[in-house]
């Protein structure tokens, strides 16, 4: 397939520091402070620390080489100030690099920030043409395709209002719309698409995907929405403080990016709390693989550990572990009674235990949740008790769920049931 991007070695650089003092005396006093490594005189008090970083160099992008071919959906993930809105202004010649080169083949149209190109005296239908002809439309063919950019815009109503009386929502809908029926051969989308709500979200996403299945064009998206990077996106590259951290399939990329991302820690050591003759010591999440995780593919497997001590003999006990979801719903409990043959209750001596349950594949929806492990013995008595102990998150790898909308409208829980079908006599 033939490459329409390439990126190599590409790098960008801005050197920190105010850009002047305001008045031509304070910029001299600003150099000559420089001048004999002086303190500036202009800074307050506390700002010695920025005052070390006036004039350094800052590196926005360093080293990046890239290939995007002909069709391909390319996400761009990473944090904050990772490099992503730099590495898009680059390819949409809105800044020059520092250094390295990009190859582009065909017409670009780029959606960067709510209402590029627009002018807020001017009416809805004026900046159709105007924004159009910026992203280098000819006045016929905006005639030609006005009808159809206004309808998925959805501000026929306001065509002919200023659009400095437009909400943010309206503005990013007919923005988007432009650039979306321009025909470019490659569509650059930047975090814009959050100012919509989750029906405009959805069109736009089934537009992208139109633009590049059907037209075999090519699109560039950066979005802080995992599950519309995983739904949109065939490849995905994570950048990391201006470094190509990893570049590969999209499922794979948000993995790693998720495990960057996350503060939770896959395993909890409980304090002792109290002088009972059952205790936990601790919690523990284990992926497929065996190894402590707090990011769990929820296309496999995993396992939540608990070890115990027990101090006086026991009849009787139970082990429970709650699973919240990520508002706070109780997705299910898991007892270690209806996991043993005969479902038998637990009759323990005095030492220490560990309690394992096999989470199968396909289980829990996309989400952040919370663990409570609790011992007890059922109407008697309840031993140890920890509530929301441990975090962990069910990361979209593929169920293929995300379609369908956000995992809050279908559920909690998944399911890989078989199902039939044959008509009926």
């Amino acid at each position: 397939m033939a490459s329409v991007i390439s990126i190599e070695e590409l790098s960008k650089s801005y050197r920190l520091g105010a850009i002047g003092g305001g008045t031509l005396r304070d910029d001299l006093a600003r150099w000559w402070a420089r001048v004999r490594n002086a303190r500036d005189p202009l800074l307050q008090v506390g700002q010695e620390q920025r005052a070390r970083r006036v004039g350094q160099e800052f590196w926005a992008l360093r080293d990046i080489s890239l290939e995007v071919n002909q069709g391909e959906v390319l996400g761009i993930i990473g944090r904050n100030g990772a490099g992503k809105s730099t590495l898009l202004k680059i390819l949409s010649r809105v800044t020059g690099p520092t250094g390295g080169f990009v190859k582009i083949r065909g017409r670009i149209a780029s959606l960067l920030e709510v209402g590029t190109g627009f002018h807020p005296e001017l009416t809805g239908r004026e900046n159709v043409f105007l924004n159009g002809a910026i992203l280098g439309m000819t006045k016929s063919e905006i005639r030609r395709k006005f009808d159809e950019i206004v309808a998925f815009s959805e501000v026929e109503e306001f065509i002919d209002t200023p659009v400095k009386r437009y909400s943010s929502g309206m503005y990013v809908r007919l923005a988007f719309a432009v650039a979306a029926h321009l025909e470019p051969e490659i569509l650059i989308v930047d975090e814009v698409l959050a100012v919509g709500d989750a029906q405009f979200q959805k069109r736009c996403i089934g537009k992208m995907k139109d633009v590049s299945s059907k037209d075999g064009k090519t699109v560039l998206f950066v979005s802080h929405n995992m599950e519309a990077i995983r739904s949109l996106c065939t490849s995905a590259i994570l950048l990391r403080d201006g470094l190509c951290e990893m570049a590969g399939a999209a499922p794979d990329t948000i993995c790693a990016y998720l495990r960057e991302e996350s503060t939770d820690e896959p395993t909890v050591q409980f304090q002792r709390k109290h002088n009972s003759a059952l205790e936990f010591e601790t919690l523990q999440i284990l992926d497929a693989a065996n190894q402590p995780q707090a990011e769990i593919d929820a296309c496999q497997p995993f396992t939540i550990a608990l070890t115990y001590e027990v101090t006086a003999p026991l009849d009787n006990v139970e082990i429970a572990i709650r699973i919240y979801n990520s508002a706070n719903i109780a997705a299910t409990t898991l007892i270690s009674t209806e996991g043993l043959a005969g479902r038998d209750k637990l009759n323990l001596a005095p030492g220490r235990y560990r309690a394992a349950i096999s989470v199968p594949a396909h289980f829990l929806m996309p989400d952040r949740y919370a663990l409570s492990p609790a011992a007890f013995q059922f109407g008697s008595a309840v031993f140890d008790q920890r509530d929301h102990a441990i975090h962990f998150r069910v990361m979209e790898t593929g169920t293929g769920v995300a379609k369908y909308g956000h995992h809050s409208t279908i559920g909690v829980v998944l399911n890989n049931f078989p199902w039939s079908n044959s008509p009926l006599p």
